[in-house]
């Protein structure tokens, strides 16, 4: 027996080792290269080159992580208004990152001062960038009310600093978020050294400028071709090759290729395979910002939602039911005819107009006032229905899609002062297209578009809901598309809206023509923008996240401010899966 117990426990042995030694033979003999070839990654002799320390996404300043999932949109418990334009659909969000509070006045102003500094307004060619940007200030005023007050502090004075900023129409918006993105990436290359220290500071002007995107594109002539602002990590920058890579091109390193003669250094520049440039601020969309508005993720229990959310918090109530501030509300919101908020002494919201950022408590995604103080901007164009049919993942109604302008030397066309664009707007208001340092944009053509399935054109806001095959008059099996040019006759739109129009005489002088026909139907077109939340002017109504309107994208008001998001690359969460939420 003690034998056969001796022969059982070696046979045992034997039997381990030699399932360890053919599961190790199983494993990839590829420690330290590549799964696909086994050749070395990242060698300082050179050979592709990849960012393999990478961990995550950073936080960009002022964002908070909203992972994403699946919830009902449009859902509403009251619709008063009888606009049936939030029929409940089932959509999909992936994870992004969005403002933790609205942009503030000061945020603002550090834009406005940025832009001043850079081109000034009294220079000819950057005349009309500055008044362009500037919010409208006389949005405050009213024919039967004093409001000059506002008018003339509200958006610089320190008492104000910390309210959400207003008067900033669609374009605006956009337009700040895009500048925010550039400065928020120039500052993450500067920490790395890749861009000259305080650079963005001391040496900017508007013929040196940083744009993301061109210098992703071709670094060498970024922010105006300077080698002593535009580094190359691990060299030593000097004048005479910032004379040489001044009239340079698209650089090698641009697109993650690494120079292998000999001792030359390698990734001298970022890429995005570095890891390092954030993707960009943006305006959030309409599934995203009310997704996150909602937070039925504080209603979670496992993977199902408990219950629902009439507003961004939980209850069917505007006020608190904490013992310490128990009656106070939980919004900045128009609380009855007259009534802006409350008796004297005893002010249950805090504001009469808007009010401070972070003046209530954030929903459990950890957002501040999802619901009043200001209603949002968001991207979307608005249409009355939700077309989940077409698709219910990451839901936008609103792209046109651009590509970069090559030149006739085969190089991407950076815009110069004298090429800047500005736009005229129905209104008159004048506004830049672009910035000098930016790459030019045209919009995608058949080399893009031909023989695709999920696109075929630049411009795809009226899809299925305004364009000549949803409507009437389409003709199945026709090659019509509209008139000569490819648009829409003008009495077969869809959506027969307004068409004011702006332009300039022989003299100069700006001619306004206004629409005066009583035969239009709608002010629905390709140029309103939807707009969310209930605001300080708002009744009790609008503060649910689904309820949704609508406002030109070139006007502003005095109650629509607008906050900024960001798209998450990566994992959907770096949280473990808990059978409850935990902010």
């Amino acid at each position: 027996m003690k034998i056969n117990k001796v022969m059982s426990t070696r046979l045992l042995l034997l039997l381990v080792m030699a399932v360890s030694f053919t599961s190790c033979s199983k494993k990839s003999d590829s420690k330290g290269g590549s799964r696909a070839t086994g050749w070395k990654i990242n060698d300082k002799k050179g050979g592709f080159q990849y960012a393999s320390k990478f961990k995550k996404q950073v936080t960009g300043p002022g964002l908070v992580l909203v992972e994403g999932g699946t919830f009902t949109m449009g859902k509403v418990q009251d619709d008063v208004m009888h606009d049936w334009n939030n029929t409940p659909n089932q959509q999909h969000v992936q994870s992004f990152y969005m403002d933790e509070t609205e942009v503030t006045n000061m945020m603002y102003m550090e834009y406005l001062d940025w832009l001043k500094r850079v081109f000034p307004p009294d220079q000819e060619n950057y005349k009309n960038i500055y008044e362009g940007a500037s919010p409208d200030t006389l949005v405050w005023r009213n024919r039967l009310g004093y409001n000059e007050t506002m008018t003339n502090n509200y958006l610089r004075h320190p008492a104000y600093a910390e309210y959400p900023v207003v008067g900033v129409n669609w374009i605006q918006a956009t337009e700040f978020a895009k500048w925010r993105t550039d400065r928020v990436n120039e500052k993450m290359l500067e920490e790395q050294r890749y861009l000259k220290k305080d650079a963005k500071v001391t040496d900017v002007s508007g013929e040196k400028t940083f744009s993301t995107e061109a210098y992703l594109a071709s670094p060498s002539t970024a922010m105006g071709g300077d080698s002593e602002i535009v580094l190359q990590r691990g060299q030593k920058a000097t004048k005479k090759s910032s004379k040489s890579n001044a009239s340079g091109g698209a650089d090698p390193a641009a697109s993650g290729a690494s120079n292998t003669s000999g001792n030359s250094p390698k990734n001298v520049y970022a890429t995005r395979s570095s890891g390092l440039i954030l993707p960009d601020y943006r305006l959030p969309t309409e599934a995203e910002w009310e997704y996150a508005a909602a937070a039925d993720v504080g209603q979670r229990e496992y993977n199902s939602y408990k219950g629902q959310k009439k507003y961004p918090w939980s209850g069917s109530y505007t006020r608190s039911g904490k013992r310490q501030v128990r009656g106070d509300q939980l919004a900045n919101f128009k609380q009855g005819k007259g009534d802006y908020g409350g008796i004297a002494g005893w002010s249950d919201d805090g504001a009469d107009i808007t009010n401070k950022v972070k003046s209530y408590p954030p929903n459990d995604f950890g957002l501040y006032d999802m619901a009043g103080n200001v209603a949002e901007w968001v991207a979307d164009v608005y249409r009355p229905i939700v077309d989940d049919e077409a698709n219910d993942f990451n839901y936008y109604r609103g792209n046109v899609y651009m590509k970069n302008k090559i030149g006739e030397d085969g190089k991407v066309e950076l815009v110069t002062a004298e090429t800047q664009q500005f736009d005229t707007l129905p209104n008159g208001k004048i506004v830049a297209r672009n910035f000098p340092g930016q790459i030019a944009q045209v919009p995608v053509d058949e080399n893009e578009t031909y023989l695709r399935q999920n696109f075929d054109k630049s411009d795809n806001r009226n899809y299925r809901d305004g364009d000549k095959q949803s409507s009437r008059y389409f003709k199945f099996g026709s090659s019509e598309e509209g008139d000569e040019k490819g648009k829409m006759i003008d009495s077969q739109r869809m959506y027969d809206s307004p068409k004011h129009n702006v332009s300039v005489d022989s003299l100069g002088s700006m001619v306004r023509k206004y629409d005066h026909s009583n035969k239009r139907t709608t002010l629905v077109n390709d140029d309103v923008r939807v707009y969310k939340g209930g605001s300080w002017r708002d009744r009790a109504y609008w503060l649910d996240p689904a309820q949704r309107r609508y406002f030109p994208q070139d006007m502003a008001t005095d109650y629509i401010g607008f906050r900024c998001a960001m798209s998450r690359v990566g994992p959907k969460s770096d949280k473990k899966k808990s059978p409850r939420n935990r902010r």
